[in-house]
């Protein structure tokens, strides 16, 4: 359990903004793993895994994930966070790519993760889509008409 603690940290140090390090990142998973971005529904396999952390990077070169909390069951890791960085690059949306604000982030997340032999084989991240939006000037304000 304390390896998958380790592996999942490895991960989410390689997909940092200032130290974006892909290989290492998708060293983390395994052949067959996949990552879904359960708000949007888009998965992705094989070398495609590495768009999670460049497509991010690219959109939000500062990059920062603060991890509030893990906890390991089994072969299960789940984290809470937030995603925090400026919008500076353009953002790979399943509506299109949306032009760089210059606006910050700051969107609470929870990531879960299936391990097997030390590698990821799943990774489910439930970021507040609908809070990034706002941020980012794309929808409106709560209560908004």
């Amino acid at each position: 359990m304390t390896d998958d603690v380790q592996r999942i940290r490895e991960l989410y140090a390689a997909a940092e903004g200032e130290s974006l390090d892909v290989a290492r990142f998708v060293s983390c998973f395994a052949a067959d793993a996949y990552v879904r971005d359960i708000p949007t529904n888009m998965e992705f396999r094989g070398q495609d895994i590495a768009m999670v952390a460049q497509g991010m990077a690219q959109a939000f070169p500062d990059i920062h994930r603060e991890l509030f909390s893990i906890y390991a069951m089994g072969d299960v890791v789940v984290v809470e966070l937030a995603i925090r960085g400026t919008h500076t690059g353009p953002l790979m949306t399943p509506a299109g790519t949306v032009a760089p604000t210059g606006k910050t982030i700051d969107v609470p997340c929870c990531d879960v993760f299936h391990l097997r032999d030390g590698k990821v084989v799943s990774f489910h991240c439930y970021n507040a889509a609908s809070i990034l939006q706002r941020q980012l000037g794309l929808a409106g304000s709560p209560g908004a008409g």
